[in-house]
Formats: structure tokens, sequence, C-alpha cells
């Protein structure tokens, strides 16, 4: 029997690339929509996503860098394993051009030559150490967590999605008939000391939330096609929004649909998500000590001191990542 194949996926956007500006500043956002900088800021730090697959994920078949058009000059796109992705390559034409994240994602299966199995990156997750296939799919199936949560009761985009999600997965399943014939996929002890918020939340008739992990996540295709198919007005009017929007939903359905028609495999989390601030030197250290094998390093809108974020965040993956990589152009 052949082993199946594992690409990676990462979408990335060039938020200081002027042509792209020009594009996005001709569409004018409602006020429903979500044009803030942190969507497409840029930290300088994307040759060492490159550095830590070529180092720690070497295994890996193909790599499909998602982006507007641009790319960034020292990549060399001629590499046998990268695969530059424009938009209008795979996103049907009548929903570009896009600003929104969530239009690009819902239509990643669309990539010609995507592998049945893919892992996909957004551009601020960065392997640390070493990882093997087993850390994303085992038997054919992605490894993932299933925890329970809630969901917050604010006011914005990323919450209304998270709704909008599960009133999706609630209208096909039923929780307590997933409790009974998947006790052990939900109750696991490789989820650690978050079982007891799944536990606390079980009496709960309906999902009441599913935990996000925020690092890169194993995907089926046949999961993107098979939501596509029987709830495709939903994942069309989100492809049609061209900023984010409180009417959207995203790639998480189809990672919350694996979790509740039981196609996954229980595993340890991989990473850990910390936030930028204007004080990182947790975030510093997490890199120079290679903490994780997986770091998601998120944006956030109260950030000052820029130009010295960027820095310190280049030196310090510089530090476990001097060499550089055969993506980069000599």
């Amino acid at each position: 029997m052949l082993e199946e194949k594992i690409d990676f996926v990462i979408t990335w956007v060039d938020g200081n690339d002027e042509e792209w500006r020009k594009e996005k500043d001709k569409y004018s956002p409602h006020k429903s929509e979500d044009n803030r900088q942190i969507r497409y800021r840029d930290w300088g730090i994307l040759k060492y996503w490159f550095r830590g697959i070529e180092k720690f994920a070497s295994w890996v078949n193909k790599i499909h860098f998602v982006t507007w058009g641009h790319v960034p000059e020292w990549l060399d796109i001629d590499h046998p394993k990268l695969n530059v992705v424009n938009h209008k390559d795979f996103i049907p034409n009548e929903y570009l051009p896009t600003f929104n994240s969530r239009a690009i994602e819902l239509n990643l299966h669309r990539i010609e030559g995507l592998s049945q199995q893919f892992v996909y990156f957004n551009d601020d997750t960065f392997l640390l150490k070493p990882v093997k296939k087993e850390d994303f799919f085992r038997k054919g199936l992605p490894c993932d967590i299933f925890n329970l949560n809630t969901i917050p009761p604010t006011d914005s985009t990323y919450v209304s999605m998270l709704f909008n999600n599960m009133k999706i997965i609630n209208s096909h399943f039923n929780k307590q008939e997933y409790i009974k014939k998947n006790f052990f996929k939900l109750f696991n002890l490789k989820y650690g000391l978050k079982l007891i918020r799944t536990l606390m939340l079980t009496p709960w008739r309906e999902f009441t939330g599913i935990d996000n992990p925020h690092i890169a996540t194993s995907y089926l295709k046949s999961s993107f096609e098979k939501v596509w198919l029987l709830e495709e007005d939903i994942l069309k009017e989100t492809s049609s929004h061209r900023f984010r929007n409180h009417s959207d939903v995203n790639p998480y359905l189809f990672r919350y649909w694996q979790l509740v028609t039981s196609n996954f495999v229980p595993t340890k989390s991989l990473g850990k998500l910390l936030v930028l601030d204007d004080n990182n030197s947790k975030i510093y250290n997490t890199v120079t000590k290679q903490k994780y094998k997986m770091l998601c390093i998120n944006d956030a809108t109260n950030i000052k001191k820029e130009s010295l974020i960027r820095e310190k965040l280049n030196y310090s993956f510089k530090t476990i990542l001097p060499q550089t990589s055969n993506f980069e152009q000599n």
C-alpha cells in the first residue's frame, strides 16, 4: 500500500504591496466588514517559516503558497516542492478580488494538485521543533483535539463566525448521540486539563462551542467537498464577501465536521498561541528555547513599537534557524 502524501498550504499577503493596496482601496467596506490593518500586516519573518519546514518537516510532499499575486523577492519560486498559487487559480471568478481570508480558506480544496491529506497554516504559525507525519495524520485520518467550549458574547466578526459555524453543526448533528457513540474521542486523556471544561459542558443539549487550538490544522480535502455539497449557500455567501463579515463562516466549520463525524484521531497539543503586545519577552523566549513544536504568533491592535518588535522577532528566529533554506534565492 502506497503511503499517502501530505501537503502543506499557507496563505500570505504582502500588506505593503502598493498595487495590492490600490486594488483593496477600490472597494470601500461596509460598516459590518472587517478591514483593520492587523488583517494584512507583515512582520518580515516568513523566511523562517520556510526554514522551519525544511529543517523540521522535510518529509512534506508539496507546499502550496497561496497569494494575491505577489511573492517575496527572496523566494525561489522554482523550488521543486513549491507551488505558488494565485487567488485566481482556484477561487471562482465571481468572488474576486477578495480581501477576506475566510473566502480564500473556504475554497482551498479547489487548488489543483492538492493532496487528500493536507495541513493548513496561517502565515503566523511556525515550526520550532521536528514534527513527524504522524503528528498530523494517522491511518488516513487527521490528528486533532476535541474539547468543548463556549462562545463569548462579544460583538466581533470572529465571534459571529463561531456562532454561525456552530449553528450549522447543531443543525446536522446530535450532541448526546455523539457522546454515546464516541465517548473516548471526546473524553480522551491526551487532552489534559481541558477535559474538565468538556465535562462541565456535557449536560447542555447542543454543542455550545468547540475549542480552537490556533495552530496548523490537519484536513481531508474530502471534508471540504462534503460540507460544500450540503451547505453550499452559506459557503457561497461568505465567499462573496470581499472583507470579513458578521454572517461569515470559516474553515473551522470543516474541522468541526471532521470532529463530530469522528473522522479524526485524538492527539496531544502540538503548540501554543501567543499574542503580540509591546512586551513580548515570552514570545521571544518561547522561540529561542523551542518550547513547543509549533507556535502561533497572533497580531494585536494596540502595538506601538512595531519596528522594535520586528527586529526582535527576526533575531529570535535567526537564533534557531540561522541557515538559509533552499526556498531562498542565492
